[in-house]
């Protein structure tokens, strides 16, 4: 059966459950089009970024 070796500190404790307190991911509305995005993120359904066109958006075929 597998023992730690050593009793875990208080430290490396609470390094380990840090991740518990994250928040889930904002989103916010995408003033054009209306979908729900990531802030600082391109809007994949349209291709636009700050107002400009940066990805080529692929026909529904």
């Amino acid at each position: 059966m597998a023992v730690p070796k050593r009793k875990t500190s208080p430290m490396k404790r609470g390094f380990r459950r840090s991740a518990d307190a994250l928040k889930q991911p904002t989103y916010v509305e995408d003033k054009d089009s209306g979908e729900l995005r990531r802030p600082h993120h391109i809007d994949l359904k349209t291709g636009m970024y700050r107002g400009r066109q940066v990805l080529k958006v692929k026909s529904a075929e």
